[in-house]
């Protein structure tokens, strides 16, 4: 279970949720919780009567009506989602569409391990399930979907990082600091660098922060 819950409503309703809840709940839960992260604006905030509503189908005491920021939420939610499906012990077979391992979605997108988790961080849901027995990270298809709609550019922006040859990397590199110590500012070394190597600016300028 995750511990680096940004709020505490949320990770004691994820504590009842796991201890109390019967199993067919979870995974409506499950479905709702998600649901909800999609629809979660950084920006305001949100009543714990109105996140336990959408959750659970439960109106707590209006006493409990606490407020949480949309970006704890946003977190907060996917920690939910992982820990209420690993006591759910769900089966990858059992959700009626296909589950994604982290290893299936580097090579469809070809991407690193390594990016597959920072899309986590950005927002990509992923629930836990039993494969053949083991306990694993997976993603259900409709949420890969989901993320990739609402994140394209991010998501073509490491899949062309990852079709770049480590050769290429440091050649772009060294380049960079050749031009920045000639007195380049970012914006015009990647333009240039672009030119050069017939790479998109967005490309170079993507290289160069993962670099830094």
């Amino acid at each position: 279970m995750h511990t680096e819950y940004q709020t505490t409503v949320i990770r004691e309703l994820r504590d009842q949720q796991v201890r109390f809840a019967p199993r067919h709940k979870k995974m409506d839960q499950l479905n709702r919780a998600e649901r909800l992260i999609a629809e979660i604006d950084d920006s305001r905030e949100y009543t714990y009567e109105y996140l336990c509503y959408r959750i659970t189908d439960y109106r707590p005491p209006a006493s409990w009506n606490s407020a949480v920021s949309g970006a704890d939420l946003q977190h907060d939610l996917r920690l939910f989602v992982e820990d209420v499906s690993e006591s759910a012990n769900l089966k990858a077979e059992e959700v009626g569409e296909p589950v994604h391992t982290v290893h299936e979605l580097s090579k469809m997108f070809n991407v690193s391990i390594k990016t597959i988790q920072r899309w986590r961080d950005q927002g990509l849901v992923s629930r836990r399930f039993l494969f053949n027995g083991r306990r694993r990270v997976g993603f259900l298809r409709s949420s890969v979907e989901r993320f990739v709609a609402r994140n394209q550019r991010r998501v073509e922006r490491g899949e062309r990082f990852s079709q770049m040859s480590d050769e290429e990397r440091e050649k772009m590199i060294e380049r960079a600091r050749r031009l920045a110590a000639a007195g380049g500012c970012p914006s015009e070394v990647a333009r240039k660098l672009a030119r050069q190597l017939g790479r998109s600016v967005e490309t170079v300028r993507y290289t160069l922060w993962q670099f830094q």
